[in-house]
């Protein structure tokens, strides 16, 4: 960590630590370095962030919450790997650039871009929230190595490599089986394609971090000999404290470690407790709300936000409880005890399947706090986890992209 981001967590940690009255001690800074937004992000009022909505992260629930700053999310589906599908790509990555850009444009009083540590923390330091963006699904850089330097220039700092599938970047943890695709792991399953490669050393040349959330194993430890500077995995859990292919296992939590990354645990609820009757209800209930809205298939974007899917939800919330901020530090405690406490973060997937019971919003970050408190984790870690380590990381990769 270079000596002016160093000082800034200092004196950062000063000043909170000198704010006695608080019910919960905030850390120096607070960031969630996954959270997901709809195609028509600020296009509708339902989407628009700076009022009261019905997006689990909006700017009065980060300024209420005591959530600093949020790394919002560029995701696009996998589509085919031919010219219509990287197109259709493209443009559905431009559509949520747009819609961030005007989030920036319409709020700056109260959120700014932050595109390096230095940003961030002067942000902070002058009572703005601020916005982060990362790439999810490098599918969307249309098979044209060009286009990663574009996201660059609109703000982007990290590129999520793969998600849902795989793509011409290298092989996914859930491919698609059902069509053929290798199971992860198996002789079929070929980690990291030449274009990939070509993708670390460019992101590596601008300064742009590597994700390996949703990446296979091979994947991962490709990313690993491919890329010059620590890999970051936005939104992953511990595989030995619930077995799930998006949780890593142990040895690939100490890789990236030992090469000095961070791992950010996710608060989602898939990752940290099996609940195949919640699962059954949530599909159930999906495929009632698409059929009343007329639609041929449950659509998130469309319905996630509708007002019978947030009664069924409250009902199934009833029967089948979600994981738990117990659950959720449980798997932070087994991460640090496997990587160390250097290399350990958090986020909560918010607006893309994440949320838990304590952490359901943005309005309840300081929640997450007090649990790890309790848990018996210190201030200086609670630091740490809560954005020192990803602050460092992204300090790392800035300057190597500088020589």
């Amino acid at each position: 960590m270079n000596t002016i981001l160093r000082l800034a967590l200092l004196a950062a940690l000063a000043a909170s630590t000198a704010v006695s009255a608080r019910p919960v001690q905030d850390p120096p800074v607070t960031i969630d370095s996954h959270v997901d937004i709809p195609f028509n992000y600020m296009g509708e009022p339902r989407f628009d962030a700076g009022k009261d909505t019905r997006l689990l992260v909006d700017l009065g629930k980060m300024e209420r919450g005591g959530l600093n700053a949020a790394f919002f999310v560029i995701w696009v589906p996998q589509h085919q790997l031919d010219a219509a599908g990287y197109a259709k790509a493209v443009q559905q990555a431009s559509q949520k650039y747009d819609g961030i850009g005007r989030m920036l444009m319409m709020y700056p009083d109260r959120i700014r871009l932050a595109t390096t540590p230095e940003q961030l923390l002067a942000n902070h330091k002058a009572g703005l929230l601020s916005a982060t963006i990362e790439i999810e699904n490098a599918y969307s850089l249309g098979h044209d190595l060009r286009r990663l330097d574009a996201a660059f220039d609109r703000g982007a700092r990290s590129v999520g490599l793969v998600h849902v599938g795989n793509n011409d970047l290298c092989t996914s943890s859930l491919p698609d089986t059902e069509h053929g695709e290798p199971a992860m792991n198996s002789a079929g399953d070929r980690g990291m394609s030449d274009f990939g490669r070509a993708v670390v050393k460019r992101a590596n040349q601008l300064g742009m971090m590597i994700d390996i959330s949703h990446a296979s194993d091979n994947c991962v430890r490709d990313a690993l000999k491919a890329s010059a500077t620590p890999i970051i995995a936005t939104h992953s859990g511990a595989r030995a404290v619930l077995d799930h292919p998006r949780n890593l296992p142990d040895d690939l939590l100490r890789a990236i470690a030992a090469k000095g990354g961070v791992i950010d645990a996710v608060a989602y609820k898939e990752f940290l407790k099996k609940d195949p009757g919640r699962e059954a209800a949530e599909k159930k209930l999906q495929d009632a709300v698409a059929k009343q809205a007329g639609e041929k298939k449950y659509d998130s974007d469309s319905d996630d936000y509708r007002p019978e899917m947030e009664a069924g939800m409250a009902e199934i919330q009833k029967k089948y409880p979600l994981a738990t901020l117990d659950d959720y530090v449980k798997q932070i405690r087994h991460m640090v005890e496997v990587a160390g406490i250097d290399h350990v973060g958090i986020s909560s997937d918010f607006d893309g399947g994440g949320g838990i019971t304590g952490w359901k919003d943005a309005s309840e970050t300081r929640n997450v706090t007090a649990a790890l408190r309790q848990a018996g984790f210190s201030d200086a870690d609670i630091a740490k986890l809560w954005g020192g380590n990803l602050l460092r990381v992204w300090g790392e990769v800035e300057r190597h992209a500088q020589h």
